[in-house]
């Protein structure tokens, strides 16, 4: 099924100017038909401007009629002729110089070394290398590995401050995430007793005090 744009801007449109049931506009707007009652009772999407499905191409009048004159009809959406416009545009790879290409291991051995945190996918899509070349560098079987030195990738012209920023603090997150799933806490550790002073052992070569008994008369053996 077309999905409707606006779908309560809509079924404010068609609850104010036409005869259809709740049940055909919460059908049509993909809405409960309870909320589809509030909106004609005043009480949800108070204060949303109705929009005409018929004038931004999700609606065709025949079908609007044939609804109105058979409550059991349900009508069907026409994709919009504005839905491609507002269809988000997906971003393109990250296009690197042929002339930085070379500097890609010195960042990635960069992020290897500084922030371990950081997914190999995260820096894959940050310098736009691969997860292969990332492999590469760490386990140090890349061709050039002699030559590979760590250099921050914004030094390199590779990515900005904000995007470097972005990525380190995204990683640092999941990591504290996952840390607290998994117990563990940053921060002071309880110390063994025998280096706080609370217990102290006895020396094996200590002598033990031998005890003094008294006989009858009071005087000591």
């Amino acid at each position: 099924m077309t999905e409707i744009l606006m779908p309560k801007a809509t079924a404010v449109w068609l609850v104010d100017n036409t005869s259809l049931t709740f049940d055909q506009i919460a059908d049509f707007c993909g809405l409960h038909p309870l909320e589809v009652k509030g909106i004609a009772d005043g009480e949800v999407a108070r204060d949303i401007r109705g929009a005409d499905p018929i004038a931004n191409g999700q609606l065709s009048r025949e079908e609007l009629d044939k609804a109105q004159a058979d409550d059991r009809y349900r009508m069907k959406a026409q994709k919009s002729r504005h839905a491609e416009l507002l269809k988000p545009v997906k971003k393109a790879p990250r296009y690197t110089p042929v002339s930085r290409r070379q500097d890609r291991p010195d960042a990635i051995a960069w992020f290897i070394r500084n922030h371990p945190e950081v997914a190999d996918s995260q820096i894959a899509r940050l310098l736009g290398t691969t997860k292969a070349t990332i492999e590469q560098v760490r386990n140090r079987s890349h061709w050039n590995s002699a030559n590979i030195k760590p250099v921050d990738p914004v030094t390199l012209g590779l990515a900005t401050q904000l995007e470097l920023d972005a990525v380190v603090k995204k990683a640092a997150e999941k990591k504290a995430k996952d840390d607290a799933k998994r117990g563990i806490v940053d921060g002071p550790t309880l110390e063994p007793a025998s280096e706080t002073g609370v217990f102290t052992p006895h020396d094996d070569h200590d002598e033990a005090e031998e005890p003094h008994f008294e006989d009858e008369d009071g005087d000591e053996d």
